[in-house]
C-alpha cells in the first residue's frame, strides 16, 4: 500500500482516540486471542470489542472489520493484530490495530469520508470532528435544588 501524506496524521487521531479502548482490550489474556484467532471465533473477538468500546463510543462506532492474525513464534513475544472499523458519523476509517506485550500501534488502511473536500488536510481535521463527537464522555454532576441553595 502507497502511504500518503496525511496517514500518519490520521493514525495518531484514529491511536489517540482509541487509547482507553485498547486498554480494556489488553485486560483479556493473549492466550484467548490466539484461540479466538485461530479456530476463526471472529464472532467472540467482535464481541470483546463491542464491549471494549460501549464505555468510550456511541454504539456502533467501533467494531471489529473482517477478523485479525496471531503472530506467534518461538522466543518472541506474541503480536495480535485486529482488524477494525471506526465508524463516527460521516466517515469509516479502516485500520489494523497492532497488540503487543508492551506496546500497540495503529496502521490505517483506508479512511472513506461521506462527503469529503478536496482538501486532505480538511478532510482530516473534520475526521478529528467526527470521532470527537462519537465519543461517549462523563458529564458534570448534577447538583440539585437542595444542594445549591446550601
Amino acid at each position: 500500500m502507497n502511504r500518503q501524506d496525511h496517514s500518519e496524521a490520521r493514525e495518531i487521531i484514529v491511536a489517540n482516540a482509541i487509547s482507553e479502548v485498547v486498554a480494556e482490550l489488553r485486560m483479556v489474556d493473549v492466550a484467548d486471542y490466539l484461540a479466538f484467532l485461530r479456530f476463526e471465533q471472529f464472532a467472540s473477538i467482535a464481541d470483546i470489542v463491542e464491549s471494549a468500546a460501549e464505555l468510550y463510543f456511541m454504539p456502533g462506532t467501533l467494531k471489529l472489520g473482517h477478523g485479525g492474525e496471531a503472530v506467534v513464534n518461538w522466543g518472541e513475544v506474541p503480536k495480535i493484530k485486529l482488524d477494525l472499523e471506526l465508524r463516527p458519523r460521516g466517515a469509516t476509517v479502516y485500520f489494523t490495530l497492532r497488540l503487543e506485550d508492551e506496546q500497540a500501534g495503529v496502521e490505517v488502511t483506508y479512511v472513506s469520508f461521506d462527503q469529503p473536500t478536496p482538501d486532505a488536510d480538511e478532510n482530516t481535521r473534520n475526521l478529528a470532528a467526527m470521532i470527537e463527537q462519537a465519543r461517549i464522555r462523563k458529564s458534570p454532576p448534577r447538583v440539585s435544588a437542595v444542594e445549591h441553595r446550601l
